[in-house]
């Protein structure tokens, strides 16, 4: 199986709009990170988009993606979600709307938010498209089946709303989490790689910080973790050096095997 991270920055992106910090002037282009989002190629070929940024677009195109089986919502938060209406390039090749799983208030908000993507009554004018989703509820905890994934979703806390992290086979995927949940550790123990947002090394209200990422992870168990949802409070070489070895930042781009 295979991980590719198309953006792995926090909510307000790196560089940040009208920041001067280092990081945010950086030439690394590890230091340059668009809002979050995965893709999951199972060994089957089956291929799971993990949410919908702002920049997904030209996430995709970097990442020469052009066809998604599925995509899986961790929750509707604009940095998540606002991207939604770029899979019409996709969608526009298909027979069938474009499966979209979450949780089921997560999908009546989008729904809400973008009738016109998950409503079959709304219907393109002739001579033009219009993206075709078609919403499909989750529950935490239960597992199905998405051609040759298992996907379980995992719930965890985010400041005052549910997010869900996700088990795919051997990949525990988790964004946007406060705290990880005794249940929510049962679901993703056992998984060899471990994907966990890492906001500040201070405490935030909806976010682990480093340290907090890093001992959820000694607790998941994972042989190895990577860091996602980062602030432009570190460079990307410093961190990599700092942290142990097999913990490490993700980056724009990065592929990992499974």
């Amino acid at each position: 199986m295979k991980l590719t991270f198309l953006g792995t920055g926090t909510s307000f992106g790196v560089p940040q709009i009208g920041c001067n910090c280092a990081v945010c002037h950086s030439p690394d282009p590890h230091d340059k990170r668009s809002r979050v989002a995965a893709l999951v190629e199972t060994n089957g070929g089956t291929r799971l988009l993990i949410d919908t940024p702002p920049e997904l677009r030209l996430e995709l195109v970097a990442n020469g993606v052009d066809w998604v089986d599925a995509v899986l919502f961790t929750h509707d938060h604009a940095d998540h979600t606002h991207g939604l209406d770029d899979i019409r390039a996709m969608t526009d090749r298909r027979a069938m709307p474009l499966t979209m799983y979450g949780a089921r208030d997560t999908l009546a908000r989008l729904g809400q938010r973008f009738p016109y993507i998950f409503d079959p009554s709304m219907r393109a004018l002739p001579g033009t498209s219009k993206p075709e989703g078609r919403a499909e509820p989750l529950e935490a905890g239960v597992t199905v089946s998405i051609g040759d994934a298992n996907v379980t979703p995992a719930a965890v806390p985010h400041g005052l709303v549910t997010v869900f992290a996700y088990r795919i086979n051997d990949l525990a995927y988790v964004t946007d989490a406060k705290r990880i949940p005794p249940q929510a550790v049962a679901i993703l123990r056992g998984a060899r790689v471990l994907v966990i947002n890492a906001l500040f090394r201070t405490e935030h209200p909806s976010h682990l910080s480093l340290p907090e990422a890093i001992s959820a992870a000694r607790e998941i168990g994972a042989e190895r973790t990577y860091l996602t949802h980062l602030t432009h409070d570190n460079f990307h070489a410093a961190l990599a050096a700092e942290l142990p070895r097999d913990i490490q930042p993700a980056y724009d781009g990065l592929t990992v095997l499974i």
